[in-house]
Order: structure tokens, then C-alpha cells, then sequence
């Protein structure tokens, strides 16, 4: 009985498995992205969330960082790119993305970071892509477009390019960077150790960013709904997915890691039925399959 235990539970904690949080959360982001919208400038709602999520981390992560200080002076300038391109770029673009941009088209965000991640692999690590997981890849795009186009592909010609989607391709290429990063230079810190140093620092790089904002006077409304999308948004979109992400691009490679993204589209579409009213199509449970189908035919080429 003992031994069944220890194996579900190994099995739970695959990074197969857990690398399906990290969409979730992110997804989770997105939602509450579009809900601050007319509450929280963009990069305030970054500042405040990375502040936020550094306050809960630091008890636990600053020890780390500290037993672990020869390594972090070692590769504090891989450090630095890695924070840079992820707290510090990606959600922020994001954020300023869906300020002037649709949903639709915010959401193909996730849809084009495998893609991007596979060809920065190739180019940058020499990475070879398989068969079989190209035609994973094919797959799982093949469901986000359906998702995307909401049952019909021709839809997608409908779709006009916004001042926001040219934000979108550069929160792409910077996750894209970061993801590749870790791969190109693994770090021997702790997962906890190397998120508690990436949040610092790509923390500190918000800042000139936010005092510029603060002297564009957008409006900045502090009420009770935008401190929880502030709270949320430090918790899970920041502490806990990153943490997972980290962790799964380590074991299974960037490739592989990225394609999980693709469940972004359909998280999201799940999370605006309960949270928006939105209804459950067809198409969603139709691109769900497709999406895992594509992942478990990438990950058995590896």
C-alpha cells in the first residue's frame, strides 16, 4: 500500500503534470490583465505585482540566495537577462498589449511562443527538431487556431492587426529568450534561490519604468477588486508558475516545456465561463484535445 502511494504521488508530481499549472496561472494573468484594464496602468500592475509576490518570497528564498551568493556573483550577468526578459518584459507587455488590443488577439500570445522557442532553439542551441515532434507542434497549433477562430478558421481573416499586437510579438520573443536562456545556461542555484534572484532583479528594472509612468498620469484606482488582481496576480501567475516553469525547463527542455503554453487559449476560455459568463463551445473541448494530443505526441519524441 505504501509503495502505490509513493508512486501516485511521484506521478503527481511529474513535470509532465505540474507543467500544466504554470498555463493555468497564466492564463489566470490574462483574465485579470483584462479586468485592470481602466484600473491599473500596465507597468503599475507590474511593479505591484513583482513588489508583492518579492515580499512573500523573500523569507523563505533570501537564505537561499545567500548560502548560494558565489554562484549568483558568478552568473549575475545570465541572471540579469533572464530577469530582464522574463518578470521584467514579458508581463509587461502583456500588460500594455491588452490595453489596445483584443482578447482574440492577445491570446495569440501563447499560441506563437512554442513556435518561436523551437526556432530559437534550433538557431541558438543547435536544437534538431524531430518528426514527431513537428508534427506535435502542428497539432496542438492546430488546435489553438480553432480555439482562437471559435469553430471557424475563416474567422481568422476577419482578425485586423491593433497597435497592441505589435506588443504581443515582443512579449513572444521575450519569452522566447528566457526560455531558451535557461536551457543555454543552466544555473546551479536552487529553483527557489533562482526565482527569488530573478525577481529581484527584474523588479529592479521596473522601476524606471514605473516612475515614467507615474508622470504620465493615467489612472491608477485603488479598490478593493484591483488589490485582488494585484494579490492574484503575485501569487500564481508570478510565485507559483514561474517556480514550475523553472523547474520543468530544466527536466524536459525548452522545446518540449513550450508546449504547453498552448493550453493558455484554452484555460483562458475556460476562466471567462466561470468568471466572465461566457459559454463552452464545441470548439473549445474540440481544440483541448488537439492541444494535449500535440504535447503527448512531442513528448514521446524525446
Amino acid at each position: 500500500m505504501v509503495s502505490v502511494s509513493l508512486s501516485f504521488r511521484a506521478r503527481l508530481l511529474s513535470p509532465a503534470v505540474t507543467m500544466v499549472l504554470p498555463p493555468l496561472f497564466w492564463a489566470g494573468n490574462a483574465v485579470a490583465g483584462r479586468l485592470a484594464v481602466g484600473q491599473l496602468p500596465p507597468i503599475a500592475l507590474a511593479f505591484w505585482r513583482w513588489l508583492f509576490a518579492l515580499l512573500l518570497i523573500l523569507p523563505f528564498g533570501l537564505p537561499r540566495v545567500v548560502a548560494q551568493r558565489n554562484e549568483v556573483r558568478r552568473r549575475w550577468k545570465v541572471l540579469a537577462l533572464v530577469a530582464l526578459f522574463s518578470v521584467t518584459a514579458y508581463n509587461t507587455l502583456l500588460y500594455v498589449a491588452l490595453t489596445s488590443t483584443t482578447a482574440v488577439n492577445a491570446t495569440l500570445v501563447s499560441a506563437a511562443i512554442p513556435v518561436a522557442i523551437v526556432l530559437l532553439s534550433r538557431l541558438w542551441l543547435g536544437e534538431a527538431v524531430g518528426l514527431r515532434q513537428a508534427a506535435g507542434i502542428v497539432i496542438s497549433l492546430a488546435g489553438v487556431v480553432l480555439v482562437i477562430a471559435r469553430g471557424d478558421p475563416a474567422g481568422l481573416l476577419a482578425l485586423g492587426l491593433q497597435p497592441g499586437d505589435f506588443w504581443v510579438l515582443a512579449a513572444v520573443a521575450s519569452w522566447a529568450v528566457y526560455s531558451v536562456l535557461l536551457r543555454r545556461h543552466p544555473s546551479d542555484l536552487s529553483p527557489l534561490a533562482l526565482l527569488t534572484v530573478q525577481m529581484i532583479l527584474g523588479w529592479l528594472f521596473l522601476v524606471p519604468f514605473y516612475l515614467w509612468e507615474l508622470t504620465t498620469a493615467q489612472v491608477f484606482l485603488l479598490t478593493w477588486q484591483s488589490a485582488g488582481l494585484i494579490a492574484f496576480v503575485a501569487v500564481f501567475p508570478s510565485i507559483l508558475a514561474y517556480h514550475l516553469w523553472n523547474q520543468g525547463v530544466a527536466s524536459l527542455g525548452a522545446n518540449l516545456a513550450g508546449q504547453y503554453t498552448y493550453l493558455i487559449p484554452v484555460f483562458t476560455a475556460l476562466l471567462a465561463v466561470l468568471l466572465l459568463g461566457e459559454s463552452f463551445r464545441w470548439f473549445h473541448a474540440a481544440g483541448l484535445v488537439a492541444i494535449v494530443g500535440g504535447i503527448r505526441l512531442a513528448a514521446k519524441s524525446r
